[in-house]
């Protein structure tokens, strides 16, 4: 509305000015540069409105440029961000496994002779009390010859479950190679790990599996030797062994202890 009404004062203005009528009053000069000097000034303001819309324009057009860069950014950064998280994941799995392949048996999910013998050396550093036993499968060559090594080592798998379900937390079970496993009785003298082990002796002679229409089930010989102070570990394995081989040479399907 107001528009509208400066306009039509404006056209009444000019007006004036171009009548003849008009044209020798005093005020009539002044009027007429005055009229020219607005028109002037509205011009440099119109002037400076599209300035200000050109540079609102160009202000927007570098903003959404500048916001589609950014979120092109983000979104590539987005993108790194999950290939380095599944990278990381990746590596902790191929660390883990690697981990795994070099502490644990790849048949039985056992811990291998590396681990163990670890343990055994904290054991011996820590000046921990612990009872060894080598068990041994009885005639386990048997086995692989007359049913195959398939079914062998369905045997040491199902020894290995077995063994694992039956000894308490704290002690470790490994598989020290071919049919032997090798006990760390933690904490256990050697008339407490005689209990133990005659009692794994019997469940484990429980276990069977099968081949085709026949049942398979074995008898374990053991020795056992509790850990003297100040002893090297590998001292004490040689003492277990030589209690194993007794047992063995006893008619197996025996355990036997060495003189602590």
């Amino acid at each position: 509305m107001k528009d509208k009404e400066d306009k039509a004062f404006l056209a009444q203005v000019a007006a004036l000015i171009d009548s003849s009528e008009h044209a020798g009053h005093p005020l009539h000069d002044a009027l007429q540069r005055l009229y020219q000097r607005h028109c002037e000034q509205q011009v440099q303001i119109q002037r400076l409105i599209d300035i200000s819309d050109r540079y609102q324009s160009l202000a927007m057009e570098a903003r959404q440029v500048t916001e589609q860069r950014y979120q092109r950014t983000l979104r590539r950064q987005q993108k790194l961000s999950r290939i380095s998280d599944g990278f990381q994941a990746l590596i902790q799995e191929r660390n883990q496994a690697l981990h795994q392949a070099s502490t644990h048996d790849p048949l039985t999910g056992l811990p291998n002779r590396r681990l163990i013998l670890e343990r055994l050396e904290a054991f011996v550093r820590e000046r921990r009390r612990f009872t060894l036993t080598l068990l041994d499968i009885d005639h386990f060559k048997r086995i692989n010859d007359c049913h195959g090594h398939d079914v062998g080592d369905q045997l040491l798998m199902a020894i290995s479950h077995a063994l694992s379900q039956a000894l308490r937390d704290y002690d470790v079970c490994a598989r020290w190679g071919g049919e032997e496993f090798l006990l760390l009785l933690a904490d256990t003298d050697r008339n407490e790990a005689s209990t133990i082990v005659e009692r794994l002796r019997s469940h484990l002679a429980e276990v069977t599996i099968r081949a085709a229409d026949e049942k398979i089930s074995v008898t374990v010989s053991a020795g056992l030797c509790q850990h003297r102070p100040g002893e090297p570990h590998q001292t004490t394995l040689r003492r277990a062994d030589k209690a194993l081989l007794k047992a063995k040479q006893a008619g197996r399907d025996r355990s036997l202890s060495d003189a602590f």
